[in-house]
């Protein structure tokens, strides 16, 4: 079936990687996607969708996975606009503030922002989101692979809002 048949069934979580630049962890992450039958997967230009890398990675994934672009200097207003629809927004972060995943319940329509490879999510963003999430951890390196980091989000959320089989 294809992805925007009303018949097939998605969660409810929608991820948002904007500020991701590297093709290849854009392609992991719509191969992640497409699997977990997430609503949306955001990149920051469809056209990284027909990039080599992308879909090296990406396995066909692109073919079922609903895409949808936003570039990232339209984030702040993207991110407003799930949340007038009714998205919770969380940025995934190593912030202080964030909530530890585990401690952290998502509402059923979510939406998780990553943030840049290098960098994370800058604080305009952090701004507009309504909270922020962190994955405990507890080696020298600070922090995971973007697209790592938002597979542990998502099987999560999928821990909580499981489909039914």
């Amino acid at each position: 079936m294809p992805a925007s048949d009303p018949a097939v069934l998605r969660h409810s979580l929608q991820i948002c990687a904007s500020l991701v630049e590297n093709p290849t962890n854009l392609g992991a992450l719509c191969r992640t996607a497409e699997v977990f039958r997430l609503e949306t997967l955001v990149l920051p230009d469809l056209e990284v969708s027909q990039e080599w890398a992308f879909r090296q990675v990406a396995a066909s994934a692109h073919r079922w996975q609903p895409l949808e672009g936003c570039s990232p200097d339209q984030l702040t207003a993207w991110i407003r606009d799930r949340r007038a629809m009714g998205y919770g927004v969380f940025a995934l972060s190593l912030e202080e503030a964030a909530c530890s995943l585990p401690k952290f319940a998502f509402p059923l329509k979510s939406v998780v922002i990553l943030g840049r490879e290098l960098t994370g999510v800058p604080s305009e963003v952090l701004e507009v989101c309504e909270g922020a999430i962190a994955i405990p951890q507890f080696g020298q390196v600070e922090s995971l692979n973007v697209h790592t980091a938002a597979a542990i989000a998502i099987y999560e959320y999928l821990r909580q809002h499981a489909l039914p089989h």
